[in-house]
């Protein structure tokens, strides 16, 4: 087996917002040299997260972001934590830190209308997604 490990930043510019890393990752990938095997995208950060949804339409991340803040308010009277920033640690934990994809002939094996995407709870931030590449 071969591991290439990468990694590279990510500018946020609202307190929540999803970016489509896609071809950040695919970029990697194709750097990597493995044809066959699988990445791990992971992020390194409690008040963010990493998902796959679809990159077609704009209104889908609109619509995941307006759900998770109707559902974890930022301003909630009952958080304890001091920071202020609870409703973020709380998304992170439901949405996770990471997703794995498939990698054959050297693709990511993404359905159709299928992204990667960073998600932001806490922004604006200068973040870190991590990359695990292996090879079979």
């Amino acid at each position: 087996m071969k591991f290439v490990t990468d990694s590279f930043p990510v500018s946020t510019n609202a307190h929540n917002q999803m970016l489509d890393i896609s071809d950040k990752v695919r970029n990697a990938v194709e750097k990597s040299g493995i044809s066959n095997g699988s990445v791990l995208v992971f992020c390194p950060h409690t008040t963010a997260a990493i998902t796959i949804n679809e990159n077609a339409d704009p209104d889908v991340t609109h619509d995941v972001l307006l759900t998770l803040s109707s559902l974890i308010p930022h301003n909630n009277a009952g958080y304890q934590h001091s920071e202020g920033n609870s409703d973020a640690h709380t998304k992170s934990s439901l949405v996770g830190c990471s997703e794995t994809v498939i990698i054959k002939d050297n693709r990511l094996q993404l359905g159709t209308w299928q992204g990667i995407y960073f998600c932001e709870f806490d922004g604006p931030r200068k973040r870190t997604v991590n990359l695990q590449i292996t090879g079979l």
